[in-house]
């Protein structure tokens, strides 16, 4: 049954906002430092880096998609997608059926680049990790987030939760192989 306005007070949706607000910005600045941290030998940012993960994850993606799962305005993923295209990372293409959009795909050297970047991932800096270790500890796996998901679902709707299980499906191939 759906909930609606009325059946929960000011105070508690200001609360519940501003728990999510803070606990979200807190888990946000702890995994940026750590990502930027990850990625600064090799000259990446986090933008660079997610839309190479995009890319592969997704074998080959649009402008928009990446927009859309990395969390960043259609102008920024197709610049940082430029900067990535310079270096040799990711190529540009349109499809002949398909000719309003733009997509990359990865170059060997953007392939070859991620998976250094993955295979240099440190646990012992990765304070997200760390963080979750006595959950681990507790539950036997690290947490779910399911409520974070369904919540995620709420909002972003139904093509983001598929883009990001396809990711996920593609990390654990790759490491598969």
């Amino acid at each position: 049954m759906k909930k609606s306005s009325e059946e929960f007070s000011m105070k508690e949706a200001i609360l519940y906002s501003h728990k999510m607000a803070q606990l979200s910005k807190a888990l946000w600045k702890a995994i940026e430092k750590d990502w930027q941290n990850w990625i600064k030998p090799f000259d990446l940012n986090i933008n660079e880096h997610s839309i190479l993960w995009i890319a592969y994850h997704l074998k080959g993606s649009s402008i928009s998609e990446i927009s859309k799962f990395g969390m960043m305005h259609v102008s920024t993923a197709f610049n940082f997608s430029k900067k990535l295209e310079e270096r040799g990372l990711l190529t540009f293409s349109k499809k002949e059926t398909d000719k309003r959009n733009t997509y990359v795909e990865l170059t060997e050297s953007g392939k070859e680049l991620l998976l250094e970047t993955m295979k240099s991932f440190n646990l012992d800096n990765n304070r997200i990790v760390n963080g979750s270790i006595p959950l681990l500890n507790l539950y036997g796996k690290f947490p779910e987030f399911l409520d974070l998901r369904a919540v995620v679902r709420e909002i972003y709707g139904d093509e983001y939760m598929e883009i990001f299980h396809r990711s996920i499906e593609g990390i654990e191939q790759a490491y598969e192989d």
